[in-house]
């Protein structure tokens, strides 16, 4: 009798690489940036503002998204062209990269603290730009940076991932701590959004189909 032979599964597909590359260049920035969402938080940054350098970072880590950013802007008058042009690119980024969003949680929140102060970050990957941001900092000024400018930020980064962000510093006495727990809670709360969810494979997370 000749044996039947042996059938072998095809080998799983690999998910194509999330990945990005955006370059804003205008009469008040220049700036590039590049996402891997599937990343293991390797950063490199140069934005010429050593506190938002430090919080594109805490996105990086702890988000676990490898993220270059470099940008030249006008920092003879102030931070504000800069921060919210980055903003703007890396909502580009991580719009282009995230793609048709088949198969991913969409939704994501995280809650942070540090030392005294406590933020909370919820995001929907809904396919509407929305930011609703409640950080009653104690200082406007941390080292060179603005913290009015950490609106501006997300507000960039809303309007062009085209995500719904809630932002709460729910406490905090000390405006360095303020702001980190907020990066902190938004790169995990993306991180979770991002995850592929494996009941959910090849399908979006919509009653409408589509985000």
């Amino acid at each position: 009798m000749t044996p039947t032979p042996l059938v072998q599964a095809a080998p799983a597909a690999t998910p194509a690489p999330r990945t990005a590359e955006v370059s804003r260049n205008t009469a008040e920035t220049q700036i590039t940036v590049r996402v891997n969402l599937d990343g293991t938080g390797q950063a490199k940054l140069h934005t010429g503002i050593g506190f938002f350098d430090h919080m594109l970072d805490q996105i990086a880590r702890h988000g676990l998204i490898d993220l270059d950013v470099q940008a030249v802007g006008d920092l003879h008058i102030d931070g504000h062209h800069t921060v919210e042009d980055v903003g703007i690119a890396f909502g580009q980024a991580v719009h282009q990269a995230v793609g048709d969003k088949k198969g991913i949680s969409r939704y994501g929140h995280a809650y942070v603290p540090l030392d005294e102060a406590l933020s909370r970050v919820v995001i929907d990957l809904s396919g509407r730009p929305g930011l609703v941001m409640n950080v009653p900092f104690k200082s406007g000024m941390i080292g060179s940076f603005d913290s009015q400018l950490a609106h501006e930020f997300f507000q960039g980064f809303v309007n062009h991932a085209f995500v719904t962000l809630h932002i709460d510093n729910l406490r905090g006495e000390n405006a360095h701590h303020q702001a980190e727990t907020v990066f902190k809670a938004f790169a995990r709360a993306l991180r979770a959004a991002l995850t592929p969810d494996p009941r959910a494979a090849g399908t979006i997370a919509s009653t409408k189909g589509s985000l």
